[in-house]
């Protein structure tokens, strides 16, 4: 059993795997590339969102087209680690924009936050803002100079 649903198959992985790769794709054209009728494509799609597999559709916006041309992986180590705590901060990184990926963390740090400003003022602006109110033991900032893969698609069809 894989995921969520008691039986998926090689041609659910295909869907899959089509789709995030480009969810923009028309019925027909998804079902055709899957080797299905568009029916048969429709239901398979049905029953992968309603068990959770598919969660929605996004458009990949080129932030720095936008100038968000600073992208910095925030490291945090903390001696707090009570549910309270860490329920308080979850809302309190949620509520800062520039914090598009928040995750805990093994290893030296406890929390990896991914960030997309407006250079370097902008950063030290949300830094400001990501300290006030928190205690935490080390915070550090890893400034991305090039990204080398980003929102690349997983390759269900090898991988799962």
């Amino acid at each position: 059993m894989i995921g969520k649903m008691s039986k998926i198959d090689e041609i659910d992985i295909r869907i899959l795997d089509v789709l995030q790769r480009d969810a923009n794709l028309s019925q027909r054209e998804l079902a055709e590339r899957v080797g299905l009728s568009q029916n048969a494509c429709w239901r398979r799609l049905q029953r992968l969102q309603g068990a959770g597999y598919v969660q929605g559709t996004r458009t990949l916006v080129d932030l720095s087209a936008l100038g968000l041309d600073l992208t910095v992986f925030v490291m945090i180590r903390t001696r707090n680690h009570s549910r309270d705590w860490a329920e308080r901060f979850a809302r309190h990184v949620a509520s800062l924009p520039e914090a598009i990926d928040c995750h805990r963390i093994g290893g030296d740090w406890d929390y990896m936050l991914k960030v997309a400003t407006r250079g370097m003022a902008g950063y030290d602006r949300f830094y400001q803002r990501l300290i006030t109110g928190f205690e935490f033991d080390t915070v550090t900032g890893l400034f991305s100079m090039e990204a080398i893969l980003e929102n690349r698609a997983v390759d269900l069809q090898r991988l799962v």
